[in-house]
């Protein structure tokens, strides 16, 4: 080779018999698998392109470039969606099989909760079927929007059934939404019934299920609307997704079939209902004619409970963000042998994950899914056998059934492997649009070569497979927009911009991620009033954007500026606000900290430093300050429970008292027994400060 130590791909041209010979010399292991000959592939069709065409051809943008054998690669759906509907919808709505199902088999089980209720689908269809008369009492008719708005439990089931028999289209709103913007959603959507709304168009489940039923469901086409979710908007203003029965049964047919689920399909209903993983959760259930495991309201926020439910019912599957699988399996808790098949989807899915899933539950099928509201819940697969060693993360992986993916450059063209482009999607699976948003719309959904494309705005690129049955598959790289995910829901920090600046408080604000462990939203703030208290700016702040945003988009810190930083091309920079954010905060921290008073304080904060890894921890710093997540706190939790030998301890305990003084407290309520706590970790803290020596000498000791 010519080139010298720091070269990796030397280009000699030499002239010969009157043509030129082009070599390259590469270090092949400096590229990944493929590059060097695409590149090489690349090079000699725009070299062709100059001989043939000449100088005609220079001022033209550069075409598509990908090798012909990369693109036969990419599935047989990569060219464009599949025409043959047979795997998807057909002419089947999201509540027909339900219907069907219990007609033919009324006393089988479609619901199960608690310790031992339940409803079969008998029961579950008279409901509904009484939800729907009550909505058309109301005035609701076909093709009407109806907002849903309860705790999580068998009324929603009914709700949303009820809806659907009617002929209506349901609009779930999140019950911790603030009640700004859920009227802000309701105004947008159009709907005049609320169940369980409080308000004068609110329609309890109990006073409508004392109506006479309506006597059969409305079944409709396919083609019309089946819910609306309203996802976070770079507006300020939520936008309305609206998905057709037809591309959410494409999505649930594909994995129902997929993954051969039936009448023993037993999944646990985990999502909220404003998150379209629900969505799936449900209908897949009623498409298998299997049953539902649902968790009530005060479980949603507890993973041993959750672990315990998997046991007590014998749950096959788990479909989830990565975050909830996390939680599980950070309790330490046994889930049983019942666990058949893990999908993840909503946010990237870590290969540690993965791993840690199968040496709890051994032999369970194992999934990460791509996906987002706009193509109806998910779009692509990857079923995990053997981890590749060029794998970031578990890949998106590969079409479901009428579905084509496509990786693009900022002119639209096919990008070769390895090579990062925006994923557009097609297929049976794409919504509508945009409620009321022809613009948006036709910005995100584009026509090209004959089909209509969903515009991701993730950025991802193709990897080869490792045989020649799983084809090229899409890996997650990053985002191309300002949006982000945090637990599995879409965030526009451009929403929370607007809510923070919404008051005259506030000059301009600047929301940012600090993915320094697991991502947390921050914010830095220019106040109006520069000489105005910068602890009561904040505090009147975090209020309203509490009052405008859920929870999960408010600022865990928001901190106060005389300027925003800006880069040197005059845009704000981030980094620069996440590192003011952290040092305010710990400069608050170590400011207002008060040491632990007793052993269980200290205990506690020691298990806490550890798990955090942050040290010097107050009794009254919070958790998500100090950047704890749920996953965290689940892992603090099965740490007590194991230094403490006691199972009082909850991750919702934590969440409700999220300090070290308050879960002491807490603690002290639940076990009753504040004297056996103190001597437990007055015992603990000797144990944690003795040496491997002095440890190994007293078990001798002792034994």
């Amino acid at each position: 080779m010519s080139q010298g130590p720091q070269v990796v791909l030397d280009a000699q041209i030499t002239e010969l018999d009157g043509g030129v010979l082009v070599n390259w010399d590469i270090r092949e292991n400096e590229f990944l698998p493929g590059v060097p000959d695409a590149m090489f592939d690349a090079f000699e069709t725009l070299v062709r392109e100059l001989v043939v065409y000449g100088d005609s051809v220079w001022a033209e943008p550069v075409g598509q470039l990908v090798p012909p054998r990369q693109l036969m690669s990419r599935t047989p759906a990569a060219d464009g969606p599949r025409t043959d509907a047979s795997q998807s919808a057909g002419n089947e709505t999201l509540h027909r099989a339900f219907f069907d199902r219990a007609s033919q088999h009324p006393d089988a089980l479609a619901l199960e909760w608690g310790e031992n209720e339940s409803m079969t689908y008998g029961d579950l269809r008279d409901r509904a079927l009484k939800v729907a008369a009550a909505l058309t009492d109301r005035g609701v008719g076909v093709g009407d929007t109806v907002g849903v708005t309860l705790p999580k439990g068998p009324d929603q089931v009914i709700a949303i059934l009820g809806v659907l028999a009617a002929g209506g289209v349901y609009v779930p709103i999140g019950v911790d939404q603030p009640s700004s913007r859920a009227a802000l959603i309701a105004r947008k959507a159009g709907f005049t019934v609320t169940i369980g709304g409080s308000g004068d168009d609110g329609l309890a489940v109990s006073h409508a299920i004392l109506s006479e039923p309506r006597p059969a469901p409305h079944l409709g086409p396919d083609t019309a609307p089946a819910y609306m979710i309203f996802t976070s908007g770079s507006t300020g203003e939520p936008k309305g997704v609206v998905v057709s029965h037809r591309a959410a049964m494409n999505t649930i047919m594909d994995l129902v079939e997929r993954f051969d689920l039936n009448e023993g399909y037993r999944p646990l209903c985990l999502s909220e209902l404003d998150f379209d993983l629900c969505t799936f959760d449900l209908f897949s259930v009623f498409a298998a004619g299997g049953t539902a495991v649902l968790i009530q309201e005060h479980e949603r926020k507890d993973p041993q409970r959750w672990a315990a439910l998997i046991r007590a019912h014998r749950v096959t599957v788990i479909s989830c963000v990565p975050p909830l699988l996390d939680m599980i399996l950070s309790t330490g808790d046994d889930v049983g042998g019942s666990l058949e098949v893990v999908m993840l989807g909503g946010d990237k899915v870590s290969i540690d994950l993965y791993r840690r899933l199968t040496a709890a539950v051994p032999g369970c099928r194992f999934a990460g899914l791509g996906g987002a509201t706009e193509t109806a819940i998910h779009n692509s697969i990857c079923e995990v056998v053997d981890v590749d060693p060029n794998w970031r993360t578990v890949p998106f992986g590969v079409p479901l059934a009428s579905t084509a993916l496509r990786v693009v450059d900022a002119r639209g063209n096919q990008v070769p492997d390895w090579v990062p482009g925006e994923l557009w999607v097609a297929g049976v699976g794409l919504a509508d649009g945009y409620l009321g948003d022809p613009e948006r719309t036709n910005e995100r959904f584009v026509e090209a070569d004959g089909y209509r494309w969903y515009r991701t705005g993730d950025l991802v690129r193709y990897c080869p497979g490792s045989t020649a049955e799983t084809g090229s598959m899409v890996e997650f790289v990053g985002r191309v927009d300002n949006q982000i995910k945090i637990n599995g829901f879409r965030i526009e920090l451009g929403e929370i911009e607007a809510a923070l600046t919404a008051d005259h408080e506030v000059a301009t604000a600047a929301a940012v991620v600090d993915r320094t462990a697991a991502p947390i939203l921050l914010s830095a703030v220019v106040p109006t009033d520069r000489d105005a208290d910068p602890r009561e700016t904040v505090a009147a702040v975090r209020a309203r954007a509490a009052e405008r945003l859920p929870a999960h988009m408010v600022p865990e810190q928001i901190v106060t500026v005389s300027a925003l930083p800006l880069t040197v091309n005059g845009k704000i920079d981030s980094a620069a606000v996440v590192r003011l954010c952290r040092a305010a905060g710990e400069s608050e921290r170590v400011d207002a900290r008060i040491a632990p008073r007793t052993h269980l304080e200290s205990a506690l904060a020691l298990i806490w430093q550890k798990v955090l890894g942050v040290d010097g921890i107050g009794v009254t710093d919070t958790l998500f300050a100090l950047g704890g997540d749920s996953v965290l706190a689940t892992t603090i939790v099965a740490r007590i429970r194991e230094s403490f030998d006691i199972t009082s301890v909850t991750v919702r305990m934590m969440f409700a008292a999220p300090t070290v003084a308050g879960l002491a407290d807490r603690m002290i309520g639940a076990e009753g027994d504040a004297e056996f706590l103190e001597a437990t970790a007055e015992i603990f803290l000797s144990v944690e400060a003795m040496s491997e020596d002095e440890l190994s000498a007293a078990l001798e000791h002792h034994s």
